[in-house]
């Protein structure tokens, strides 16, 4: 297979670095419609039937079917209670300052201001005497719906809350912790017509629903950090806002085996590409010239394949069989060409011998060959077999230290779409461990989609978690130029803010869903991009902005190495966490050694393991961005 341009990176939730993939995955079960925000009057914009017959003939009920904190799915449900056929519906409703609706499917909803309308799209309009409809959409804001109007005519669904909703309880306190669990209290919320329940979320995801003020964790990971928020819940279910948050550190230090060689040791890896060798003239040795070599501890050798439900070799002549000259070399010594074992696996070993502490595992799939990791499933043992007889093959069984799964995406769509089921997963890293043993380090890329009923819902990386050493979270790509009119928004944010496109897409998300299925934090590594994404066409400086489509770049479309934007294009603010940059009519993001000191800090403050990035060649000549992860977990 010919390098001559880079092989398709993988990303956390469908976009390679040169196949433009679909659009972004589907936050619930439909793709979101985009809202707008309108001017004109909503009874210019629909015609509606007179309140007598609309009420004769049809109603609306809503249901908030679920709520991450920093957003809420809501549902509203039309019935025709008539004798005749409707053809058409209309829901309208209110909310109070402060919420609204940012996405919707099955419906076409608008707003005036905080008045808000739904409306049937083609398909659905048409209701038989008894037959129901229902759309959705995701909100933000901690309000409830009043006003509602089917047809113009009262909703009569009786569950429209009408009511005011409560307010928000007290900030937890924490009494009794110890390795695996913390008892919480907070002062009670208050409402106009009395307080029913209170929701105790962990990590962002609600675990328990309480009657009293008050709330008894258990079956945590000792020395573990947990945040912890509650909301209240009125008599007709409304919620109020949330609680400030409390953090907790469960007693009992870390357990997590990271590096059999170095307990406890913050992992600080990079990949390493077998195509960099060619176009980019990237090699082992870059690693030592750079300054990289010193600071990282861990490399992912990327990538090998999945065919036949077997791994396989990715490119024989760049990983064993490439000659290198003695300037060229790691160790200054020019291969020959009879060596059994040249390319970058002779070139590793020799960078393990000048850097000891360096792990290095065979990385498998990516982007572009994910799609054999369904054949594998099918036989998990037959796999493992062939993947440790890979790994393990004498001629370089002395260069890797364990095995790295990058499947993209297990029962879920990346390049193509998986259906082996949410129990493959957790199969496959069984049959793994088993057979290389605790011995070898066994480790796993995985998604950052963070929404609900995303990727990281649709696979059981929570039973698999007992099987791997630690995870990295792929928390980049979350946007990019695939979207080629924008609108602009970095990459990789490490929060959520005002505007941004997909709520869930973002670091602090993942993480978040991630311990709350129970996963530690001392199994989990933050994602870092080398690189930065960006669009052409953009008048507008600060994120939001629309585009015409990618910005040029050097390998290819939408895409550009740091160490070419840190003067090309420098950054000109920052936003969640991370940078972005206006120049001419090109707007990119990306991170830089500010930046990333601010995520390390977070991802030490939420007791992440370490952090990882894609990829070397990225970095400065002087290896900066390496420089500003490894001192930033120090």
């Amino acid at each position: 297979m010919s390098r001559s341009a880079p092989r398709p990176r993988r990303t956390y939730g469908g976009a390679p670095l040169s196949t433009a993939p679909p659009r972004r995955v589907r936050l619930f079960r439909k793709v979101a419609a985009a809202v707008a925000c309108l001017s004109l009057p909503v009874a210019a914009l629909v015609a509606l039937a007179g309140p007598a017959e609309a009420a004769a003939s049809a109603t609306a009920a809503y249901t908030k079917v679920s709520d991450w904190g920093s957003g809420f799915e809501g549902k509203w449900t039309v019935k025709n209670t008539g004798t005749t056929t409707l053809t058409s519906w209309t829901v309208e409703w209110d909310y109070p300052a402060g919420t609204s609706v940012t996405s919707a499917w099955d419906a076409t909803v608008t707003s005036s201001g905080t008045h808000w309308t739904g409306k049937n799209v083609g398909w659905n309009g048409t209701l038989s005497p008894g037959a129901s409809i229902s759309f959705g959409f995701n909100g933000a804001g901690p309000g409830a719906p009043s006003g509602c109007k089917v047809n113009g005519g009262s909703c009569d669904g009786g569950t429209t809350p009408t009511d005011n909703p409560p307010g928000a309880p007290g900030t937890p306190t924490a009494s009794g912790v110890t390795d695996t669990g913390v008892t919480l209290g907070w002062a009670a919320a208050t409402d106009d017509k009395g307080v029913k329940n209170y929701d105790v979320h962990r990590g962002g995801v609600k675990i328990a629903t309480v009657t009293t003020p008050s709330y008894t964790d258990s079956g945590l990971t000792k020395g573990t950090t947990y945040s912890y928020t509650v909301v209240a819940r009125d008599t007709v279910d409304q919620t109020g806002p949330f609680s400030g948050a409390l953090s907790v550190t469960t007693t009992g230090g870390t357990t997590d085996p990271g590096d059999p060689g170095n307990p406890g040791a913050a992992v600080k890896l990079g990949y390493f590409t077998d195509w960099g060798v060619y176009q980019r003239n990237y090699h082992v040795k870059n690693l030592v010239t750079s300054g990289s070599a010193a600071k990282i501890t861990h490399i992912n050798y990327a990538f090998g394949n999945v065919q036949g439900g077997k791994c396989t070799i990715g490119d024989a002549y760049a990983d064993y069989q490439k000659t290198y000259d003695a300037s060229s070399s790691v160790s200054g010594v020019a291969d020959t060409w009879d060596q059994p074992v040249a390319g970058n696996f002779n070139q590793l070993r020799q960078l393990k011998k000048k850097y000891p502490n360096i792990k290095v595992l065979y990385s498998f799939g990516g982007w572009t060959w994910s799609g054999g990791f369904g054949q594998a499933a099918a036989n998990p043992a037959a796999f493992a077999q062939s993947c440790y007889d890979l790994v393990e093959d004498p001629r370089w069984a002395d260069v890797f230290d364990g095995i790295d799964i990058d499947w993209e995406y297990p029962n879920a769509c990346g390049l193509s779409c998986d259906t082996s089921g949410a129990a493959s997963f957790k199969t496959l890293m069984s049959a793994l461990r088993g057979k290389f043993g605790s011995s070898n380090l066994v480790t796993a890329a995985i998604s950052a989609d963070g929404s609900n009923g995303g990727k990281l819902d649709l696979a059981d990386y929570a039973g698999a978690a007992q099987y791997v050493d630690f995870y990295n979270v792929m928390t980049y790509d979350f946007f990019g130029a695939w979207d080629a009119k924008g609108p602009t928004a970095p990459h990789s944010p490490l929060t959520s803010y005002a505007g941004i496109p997909i709520a869930g897409f973002n670091s602090e998300a993942a993480v978040t869903k991630l311990k709350g299925k129970g996963i530690a934090g001392s199994k989990l590594n933050l994602g870092i991009g080398f690189y930065g994404r960006g669009w052409t066409g953009v008048t507008q400086a600060t994120p939001g902005g629309a585009a015409t489509g990618p910005a040029p770049g050097t390998y290819e479309q939408g895409i550009e190495d740091y160490k070419v934007l840190k003067t090309s294009c420098p950054s000109t603010g920052t936003v969640a966490g991370t940078a972005y940059a206006k120049c001419g009519s090109n707007w990119w993001s990306y991170d830089t050694p500010a930046t990333i000191a601010g995520k390390m800090t977070w991802a030490k403050q939420q007791g992440l393991k370490g952090a990882f990035f894609w990829e070397f060649s990225g970095d400065t000549a002087n290896g900066e961005l390496a420089s500003a992860i490894s001192s930033g977990l120090q």
